[in-house]
C-alpha cells in the first residue's frame, strides 16, 4: 500500500493558481532559514513553513550549539567525541565538514545580533552527554532555540528577494519521472488560499522531523514526518530510519504533555535516581549521567524494571535553587507550573523520541538523488550523526548544512530561460473501502510505535506492527482528503511503516537502534542502509561513502 500512490491528492497542475520562484525552502527552522540567506544571492526564493516560526523544533531547542572555543579543545576531539557517539556508522569527512565551520556559521549569527551568553572570558561553555569539553555555548540558560529561530527570522526578514509563507502546508513534491527524476516544485495548501503550485528551479527540503509518530514524544505537534513521506514517494532515497534517538530526561506528569529537561541539567551535575534516591548510572556506564543518550535511555528503562516503577527522577538539589533558576530560568518556570520545587523534591523524567537521525540521503553538497532537490536539517542524513546523534550538534548540522544546501542550489538557477508550468496530472480515483475513524488511527499507530518500535525492540513484535500498518494503511491510505489532519495521518503512516521495516532489517544492536533479539553489533550491517520507493530491501552503502551516482547537469 505504501508504494500505491504517487501523490496524496488528485489535481492537474496547470489548473491550479501558479506561483514561481527560483529556489523553494520547504520548512522553516534553522536549516531551512539559513538555506535561504544562501539561495538568496542566486535568485527569488519562498520559504514555505508548516506553521510559524514557534512551531519548529528549532525554537524549542534548549541546549545549545557545539563549537570548539576553548584552548583546551580540539577540531580533532569534537571529531572524535562525534564518531564515538555515532556507533561506527558516521562518514568522517562530513563531521570534520560540519565541525570545521562550526565557528564561522557561530560568528555569523553573532554579526546578525544572537545574544549568547558569556562570561567575562567569553562565550559561557556548557557539557552534555558524550562531550568530552565544554563546547556548548547557549542563549537565556535554557532557551538557545528560541533566540536562533528568532535572530534567524529577523534577519531573513531583512533581506529582499525572500518570501515567507507561514501556515504552507506542503502536500508533495512535483517531479517528472526520467534518468534522474528532477524536482520541479510543490503543491501546496494555506487555509487562505488553499491549493497552489510553487514551482522551482531549486527545491530544498528542510521540515524537520517525525517526533509525533511516538505517543511520547518531546517534538512540537507540527513534526509529522510531512517531509519523509513526500520525499519517499517522489523516489528520494532514505537512510538509516532505524536510528530514533530518544530524550533521557523529560518532565514525567501524568496528564500533561511531554517536555524537555534539557541535557544541559545534567552537564551542570545533576544526579539521575531511581525511586528510591539512589543514584544508578554508574551501575550501566563509567560515564554516569553524562553518557551517550541511547546508554542513559536504556538505563533508565532498566532501572524503571528493576524498582518497578514508572519513571525515574532529576535530583538538582544539591545545585542550589539559585545556581538552578539563573541557569535555567525556562525549565524553572515550567517546574512551578507543576508546583516542582526543584531545591527541595526531584523531578519525575521518563524518555522519549527526540531525534530522527536518519532520514533523506544526501551527499556533503545537500544533493539527493533526485535532481534540483536538496536536504538539510533532521530531515537529511548527510552522514554526521551515525548511529547516535551527539547532543548539541544538531543546531550546528542545520546552520551548516543549510548554508551548503542554499549555496549548491545555485547549481539549478537559469535565469535565461523563461518558466512555464508542466502538465503534471495526479489521477487518483475515489476508494470504495469502508473507512476508519483518523483519530483513532492516529492514537493507535503512535501507541504500537511507542510500546514496540522505541527504545527496546524485537523482531516477534516489529512482524506484527508491519502488519498493523499494512491494516491501517489498506483503509487510509487509499483515501482522498481534503485537510491537514487526514494528510497528516498518511504521513505519519507512511514514515511510521517505514521506521518499522528499517528496525526490523537491522538485525544487531547499534547507537539508538537496540534489538532484544540481537543485543550485540554486527560486523556485516555497519553499513548505511538505503530504501527507495518500490523497494524490497535496502542497498547497503560503504561509511565514508558520501558518493551520489546522481548530479545535476
Amino acid at each position: 500500500m505504501l508504494d500505491d500512490r504517487r501523490y496524496l491528492i488528485p489535481f492537474r497542475a496547470t489548473l491550479l493558481p501558479q506561483i514561481f520562484t527560483d529556489t523553494l525552502v520547504i520548512g522553516g527552522g534553522v536549516a531551512g532559514l539559513r538555506a535561504a540567506v544562501s539561495a538568496r544571492e542566486h535568485g527569488d526564493v519562498i520559504v514555505a513553513g508548516k506553521g510559524g516560526i514557534q512551531d519548529s523544533n528549532t525554537y524549542w531547542a534548549q541546549g545549545g550549539v557545539s563549537v570548539v572555543l576553548d584552548e583546551s579543545d580540539s577540531i580533532d576531539q569534537h571529531v572524535e567525541d562525534t564518531m564515538v557517539a555515532g556507533a561506527g556508522l558516521c562518514d568522517e569527512p562530513v563531521v570534520r565538514q560540519v565541525v570545521s565551520q562550526a565557528r564561522e556559521r557561530i560568528d555569523e549569527l553573532v554579526s546578525w545580533g544572537m545574544r549568547l551568553d558569556r562570561t567575562d572570558s567569553g562565550p559561557a561553555l556548557g557539557k552534555e552527554g558524550g562531550h568530552t569539553h565544554p563546547r556548548i555555548v547557549h542563549a537565556d540558560g535554557d532557551a538557545t532555540g528560541r533566540e536562533l529561530a528568532a535572530t534567524l527570522d529577523r534577519h531573513v526578514r531583512s533581506l529582499d528577494r525572500v518570501r515567507l509563507f507561514d501556515q504552507c502546508f506542503v502536500l508533495d513534491l512535483i517531479t517528472l519521472d526520467g534518468s534522474p527524476p528532477q524536482c520541479l516544485g510543490a503543491i501546496t495548501h494555506h487555509p487562505k488560499y488553499g491549493l497552489q503550485v510553487i514551482w522551482a528551479q531549486a527545491t530544498i527540503l528542510a521540515t524537520g522531523g517525525c517526533g509525533q509518530v511516538y505517543r511520547e514524544s518531546t517534538n512540537p505537534t507540527a513534526a509529522t514526518g510531512d517531509g519523509l513521506a513526500m520525499a519517499y514517494r517522489a523516489g528520494a532515497q532514505l537512510a538509516d530510519l532505524s536510528f530514533m534517538q530518544f530524550h533521557p530526561t523529560t518532565l514525567y506528569v501524568a496528564g500533561a504533555s511531554r517536555s524537555l529537561i534539557s541535557e544541559a541539567v545534567r552537564g551542570e551535575g545533576a544526579y539521575l535516581v531511581d525511586r528510591h534516591g539512589q543514584r544508578f548510572m554508574q551501575d550501566y556506564d563509567q560515564r554516569g549521567e553524562l553518557a551517550p543518550r541511547d546508554i542513559v535511555s536504556r538505563s533508565i528503562l532498566k532501572q524503571m524494571a528493576a524498582t518497578n516503577h514508572t519513571n525515574v527522577y532529576l535530583d538538582v538539589r544539591h545545585l542550589g535553587k539559585d545556581r538552578f533558576a539563573k541557569r535555567f530560568p525556562g525549565i524553572y518556570d515550567l517546574l512551578k507550573q507543576f508546583d516542582i520545587d526543584p531545591a527541595e523534591q526531584t523531578i519525575p523524567i521518563h524518555p522519549s523520541a527526540h531525534y530522527m537521525v536518519g532520514g533523506v540521503r544526501t551527499d556533503d553538497h545537500a544533493r539527493t538523488n533526485i535532481q534540483g532537490l536538496y536536504a538539510c536539517g533532521e530531515i537529511a542524513c548527510t552522514g554526521l550523526h551515525g548511529a547516535n546523534r551527539l547532543a548539541s550538534n544538531s543546531l550546528l548540522e542545520g546552520l551548516v548544512f543549510g548554508e551548503v544546501a542554499g549555496r549548491t542550489a545555485s547549481e539549478m538557477i537559469d535565469h535565461q530561460h523563461g518558466r512555464s508550468p508542466v502538465k503534471v496530472i495526479s489521477d487518483i480515483r475515489p476508494s470504495d473501502r469502508s473507512e476508519l475513524d483518523l483519530a483513532d488511527v492516529r492514537s493507535s499507530l503512535r501507541s504500537v510505535m511507542w510500546r514496540h518500535v522505541s527504545i527496546e525492540r524485537q523482531g516477534e513484535r516489529l512482524d506484527e506492527v508491519t502488519e498493523m500498518f499494512d491494516f491501517w494503511a489498506r483503509y487510509t491510505l487509499d483515501k482522498i482528503f481534503d485537510d491537514r489532519k487526514g494528510w497528516e495521518v498518511q504521513n505519519l503512516l507512511t514514515v511510521g511503516s517505514l521506521i518499522t521495516r528499517a528496525a526490523l532489517w537491522r538485525t544487531e544492536s547499534r547507537g539508538t537502534h537496540y534489538r532484544l533479539d540481537h543485543p550485540k553489533p554486527s560486523d556485516n550491517l555497519r553499513t548505511h542502509s538505503i530504501w527507495k520507493r518500490g523497494d524490497v530491501d535496502p542497498i547497503s552503502v560503504a561509511v565514508a561513502d558520501t558518493t551520489q551516482t546522481t548530479r545535476p547537469a
